[in-house]
């Protein structure tokens, strides 16, 4: 072979592995977020964020297999396993979803590694699984491009944001703050040390700054309502304009756990006749959904999903403002499959 063609062929190799390693990189490499990218819902996301509900799929943990990773239609069609590992707080953003794990729910060649808990990020069809942090997820939110997590750690709580791209960790505090309700670029929750009042801390600059004067726990934010239980009131619950500066009571219940959307709030009545409950996020036409103690309530744009207290092995369903709720069957059908 001529000494030229050979100085040729070398040349070509050398393009063809650069390009190679130029595809690989471009495939690692992690798309960043549209601005206004948050996670998902802050009632989900405090009920133990088993269903989020992301560019019209629905994705959630099947807890009749065991909390296996799942995704389907709004209307519950299409029904398809994403993983066998056991989920929570599940976030979905731009190119990516995002979930503590804490185990295999099948026995795989791969269930050892992955009995350790973590934040796991992965594409939106489940490929391309990364652990992010190996720590206990206390709770995750997604706000843009960053993670913003409060982990448990052996010298306590631990709130700190990591971006997606798993650089760039940073931590924001040593005590409990929940960075489930994200808004605008905003995290807004209540305090934890000295008081409960309502924070708000700009992601932009990460700094915090004090709202509201109440005595509230788990604020939703929805429109210019900020939804809460009433700490110094038998967590009732209530919400507050923020507009008018006004409390409006809308249930003298006692409530162990509630969500807000589509117009309605579910919630978990405490005491002696404990009934899980459905209302307009007004306070009226309030109706029993099921009597008994019930956890886990979730929400997205067509039903809400809950659990019996005490069985995690049956997901129940009732569409939005319906009086109904059964077994999703659907969603048993095709763990047997």
């Amino acid at each position: 072979m001529k000494k030229e063609a050979k100085i040729v062929l070398s040349v070509v190799a050398a393009i063809l592995v650069i390009a190679l390693m130029s595809i690989i990189m471009l495939s690692q490499r992690i798309t960043m977020n549209p601005a206004g990218t948050v996670g998902n819902t802050a009632g989900n996301l405090n009920n133990g964020g088993l269903v989020c509900e992301y560019d019209g799929v629905v994705y959630f943990s099947n807890t009749f297999e065991g909390g296996s990773l799942y995704k389907m239609n709004p209307d519950e069609s299409g029904l398809k396993r994403i993983n066998t590992l056991k989920v929570q707080n599940i976030l979905a953003g731009g190119k990516y979803l995002y979930y503590f794990q804490t185990g295999a729910t099948k026995t795989t060649d791969f269930s050892e590694p992955f009995n350790v808990r973590s934040l796991e990020r992965c594409r939106l069809n489940g490929s391309n699984s990364t652990s992010l942090i190996r720590e206990v997820v206390t709770m995750a939110q997604l706000v843009d491009n960053y993670l913003y997590l409060l982990t448990s750690t052996s010298s306590g709580p631990r709130f700190s944001k990591l971006k997606i791209d798993n650089s760039d960790r940073e931590e924001l505090g040593t005590f409990p703050i929940n960075p489930a309700c994200a808004v605008n670029g905003t995290i807004y929750y209540n305090g934890t040390e000295s008081n409960h009042y309502l924070y708000a801390l700009d992601t932009a600059t990460d700094t915090p700054r004090e709202v509201w004067r109440g005595n509230l726990w788990y604020p939703i934010l929805e429109g210019d309502y900020v939804y809460y239980m009433d700490v110094a009131n038998n967590y009732r619950l209530c919400r507050y304009s923020m507009s008018q500066n006004m409390i409006e009571i809308l249930t003298q219940d006692r409530a162990d756990c509630f969500n807000v959307g589509g117009g309605y709030i579910y919630y978990q009545k405490n005491g002696a006749d404990p009934q899980l409950k459905c209302m307009r996020t007004d306070g009226t036409d309030v109706k029993v959904i099921a009597q008994g103690n019930y956890t886990h309530i979730n929400m997205s744009s067509q039903y809400v999903y809950f659990q019996e207290f005490g069985n995690d092995s049956v997901l129940y369903h009732s569409r939005l403002g319906t009086g109904y709720f059964e077994p999703f069957q659907a969603a048993a059908q095709a763990a047997e499959e």
